[in-house]
């Protein structure tokens, strides 16, 4: 797996939901790098469970971790290798 690629359902999430520009989707962005919130990106955890079945702790995960680093980690989840 690419750490450079960006898992798809991270891009249109992102885009389509929270309204970020498609530009600034890119592996070294954060969330708070796309001004994202606490309340979003606790609502981005809750979207990504319920469409990917992927649960992570939003706080730990989704605000400090690169998109990259998140892709990774819902791929890794999603095959069954995340604890």
């Amino acid at each position: 797996m690419k750490t450079q690629t960006i898992h798809p359902k991270i891009a249109e999430v992102l885009t389509g939901t929270f309204k970020v520009p498609a530009a600034e989707i890119l592996p070294e962005s954060t969330m708070d790098s796309l001004e994202m919130d606490s309340l979003a990106v606790a609502e981005f955890a809750v979207i990504i469970k319920e469409t990917l079945g992927v649960a992570a702790d939003s706080e730990k995960l989704y605000k400090d971790a690169t998109l990259a680093d998140i892709s990774a980690f819902i791929d890794a989840a999603v095959a069954g290798e995340a604890a």
